[in-house]
């Protein structure tokens, strides 16, 4: 197995232990029941990651179970500020303060992911449909946006990992490669399809690209 491998199936194993320990309101959610979706998700991300970042994370999240903290419960609640503010009121005296420098980190790092996005939404429109709404204004009780659920899980990062972040999606953007297509290419072979352009055609309510959810978990 390679490093980087490694790593990716280190975090993924973490998180899932961590997704098993989220509250919710309404009780369990059903994708706490579904490990092979979630792996394929945060494989799926991690894939366009460098090592410095995976390495970084890693870290974040060993970090984090030694302190009893569970990054994956305060990613959601972090989420509650644009999707229900008032729950959000109620819990966000647990969160931990946010420095400037990783609200600034935050800002660029979604600026260029919902970029790439929004380009993958002119070469694979009937993909990208079937995820998340893009903004936050976007969001509701029962909906949460692309934009929330990404800054949401960005703010969980310590800033070491934040910055291998930003300036590893910086140096895809110098090679003009879009960071956002790595992990739809990923992830929509784990569902069987060989090609990007194959899921694309094949994406009909009656075809297999219906389990595809290309967003996070």
């Amino acid at each position: 197995m390679s490093r980087k491998n490694y790593l990716k199936t280190r975090i993924v194993h973490i998180e899932w232990e961590m997704f098993q320990k989220v509250t919710n309101i309404g009780g369990r959610a059903s994708c706490q029941d579904d490990y092979p979706t979630f792996k394929i998700n945060r494989l799926s991300q991690a894939e366009s990651w460098f090592e410095p970042a995976l390495e970084s994370y890693l870290e974040d999240l060993e970090k984090a179970e030694s302190q009893g903290r569970n990054l994956l419960s305060e990613k959601y609640a972090r989420m509650m500020a644009s999707t229900s503010p008032s729950e959000y009121e109620r819990l966000k005296h647990l969160l931990p303060p946010l420095e400037e420098d990783i609200l600034s980190l935050v800002d660029k790092i979604a600026y260029i992911v919902i970029e790439w996005r929004q380009e993958m939404t002119k070469k694979y429109a009937r993909i990208i449909k079937r995820g998340r709404p893009f903004y936050s204004s976007e969001d509701t009780l029962n909906v949460t946006s692309f934009e929330t659920y990404l800054r949401g899980e960005l703010f969980t990062y310590s800033k070491k990992t934040l910055a291998h972040v930003y300036n590893g999606y910086l140096k895809l953007k110098s090679e003009n490669i879009n960071g956002f297509e790595i992990i739809l290419d990923y992830m929509i072979k784990q569902y069987g399809y060989a090609s990007l352009e194959e899921a694309e055609r094949g994406m009909s309510p009656e075809q297999k690209g219906q389990a595809i959810k290309p967003e996070p978990k």
